[in-house]
């Protein structure tokens, strides 16, 4: 027998389906990824981003220093991978959280970067050890944006 609709059944089905709606949640703009094919730490990063909420295309490609180079990258600022998302970039382990801070926050900046490969950090193994995000700007324009421990600000 079904059962009758009430306002209390209407109101609880709206509510059910604005927690699983793929509209209520976040909308954090794509982020393409362009990354090595053999790498297997820069998969695990997108595999961080997704459960972190992010929408990811990956772009494989055997020559990731070249697309550095023609984004602008720092060199001093390069890891593993080079990612793109609402007009910034992003240099490689960057956790979400510092990620999902900067897209709200919209600094006037080229983007983020985790330099070379801390172990712990997301998307790579190992012991975790402390590391910077560091938000690079035009004009050689450096500073640390947080501390972190695996994906946990510590600072």
């Amino acid at each position: 027998m079904a059962r009758p609709m009430t306002r209390r059944v209407v109101l609880l089905s709206g509510v059910t389906t604005a927690l699983f709606s793929r509209t209520a949640l976040p909308a954090w703009p794509m982020v393409t990824v362009h990354k090595d094919p053999n790498c297997g730490c820069c998969g695990g990063w997108v595999v961080h981003l997704e459960t972190h909420g992010f929408q990811v295309k990956v772009i494989e490609t055997a020559e990731i220093n070249r697309v550095r180079a023609r984004l602008g990258v720092p060199f001093d600022l390069a890891a593993c991978h080079t990612a793109q998302v609402a007009g910034y970039l992003i240099e490689g382990h960057v956790p979400a959280a510092a990620l999902q801070k900067f897209l709200q926050e919209k600094p006037d900046a080229l983007g983020l970067s985790v330099p070379g490969m801390p172990s712990g950090s997301p998307g790579m193994t190992g012991d975790y050890e402390e590391y910077d995000v560091i938000l690079f700007g035009k004009k050689d324009e450096r500073r640390v944006y947080g501390r972190f421990k695996g994906e946990k600000q510590i600072q």
